[in-house]
């Protein structure tokens, strides 16, 4: 029973997306802007897990700050990751025009630069803005194809949705799970090509350790690991919203490889920077990052007795 129970809700979320990238993408697009703030106030009143936890996230990133102050940010931060989806289900149906001045990032001569140098680039974003507008204006705008990973959702039909969807806007799209995808990702940067991962929350049992607004968490070791064995540039980005229609960013200068030390060593460090660079972004703009999950150590349930292994 619980197993054709979970089947049932499967199908009705892979159902709630579809009917999203198939409606939401013909309103006007004061509607849906309108549409989404209205969700998001909505699911922001219900205080369900992901609100919670989004408040949790915030204490770290904004410490001392009153009840009334993480309140207020995590009712902004739940209607910036509903503009985020609001404009994911459109995206698709905007034009060439529309794509180009959607999106006006800082610094963007560090990739332009990047690209020249026929090195490879991996640019590497924690969970804030929207990604995919991120992505879109570079195949558009920059006229540049990029490869990226996609974690696997359930049920399947969800996960094929998102491929078809990020194919569909110009994207390389990888899965997540199997030991292909470093490989795929390493050609594609050998041969000068351009890598983007979003890379603040682990999503494996190999990340390394770092500190995050003080505290220990993990991060993916791929950026890192991936510039060592090749030689590509790894470029943190950050994106946030103002209140306009067109999404900001920075494309940070290059973390650059250790002169010494081990392998080990070197991606540690690689790492550490690259989430100091998050850091700064992520508290500039603290409600445009859509982390709803646990991500600190101290938060994630214990397994086998080991803090941290098991996460939400």
């Amino acid at each position: 029973m619980g197993g054709r129970k979970l089947i049932d809700t499967e199908k009705l979320v892979d159902g709630l997306y579809g009917l999203g990238w198939s409606t939401v993408k013909r309103l006007p697009e004061g509607v849906a802007v309108q549409l989404g703030r209205q969700l998001a106030d909505v699911a922001w009143r219900r205080r369900g897990k992901g609100v919670q936890r989004l408040e949790s996230n915030l204490a770290r990133v904004v410490p001392g700050a009153s009840a009334q102050r993480l309140a207020a940010l995590s009712r902004a931060g739940m209607r910036s990751y509903m503009r985020y989806w609001m404009e994911s289900f459109r995206l698709p149906a905007w034009s060439e025009q529309r794509i180009k001045g959607g999106f006006a990032p800082e610094d963007v001569h560090h990739l332009e630069d990047g690209l020249k140098s026929d090195r490879g680039v991996i640019l590497a974003l924690p969970h804030m803005g929207n990604y995919d507008l991120a992505g879109v204006w570079v195949t558009t705008k920059l006229n540049t194809p990029f490869t990226t990973v996609a974690e696997r959702l359930k049920p399947e039909s969800l996960y094929d949705r998102f491929v078809a969807y990020r194919e569909g806007l110009g994207m390389e799209v990888l899965p997540h799970t199997g030991g292909a995808a470093f490989g795929t990702l390493a050609r594609r940067l050998r041969a000068g090509g351009l890598v983007c991962l979003v890379a603040d929350r682990d999503l494996s049992s190999s990340g390394i350790p770092v500190t995050f607004f003080g505290e220990e968490t993990k991060m993916p070791a791929g950026p890192a690991m991936l510039a060592l064995q090749t030689g590509a540039m790894l470029l943190p980005v950050t994106l946030w919203y103002d209140d306009t229609p067109v999404m900001r960013g920075r494309v940070h200068p290059e973390i650059e490889v250790p002169e010494d030390g081990t392998r080990t060593e070197k991606a540690a460090r690689m790492t550490q920077a690259l989430a100091d660079a998050f850091a700064g972004g992520i508290a500039d703009h603290p409600e445009d990052w859509h982390m709803l999950q646990r991500l600190w150590l101290a938060d994630l349930t214990p397994r086998d007795g080991t803090p941290g292994t098991e996460p939400a």
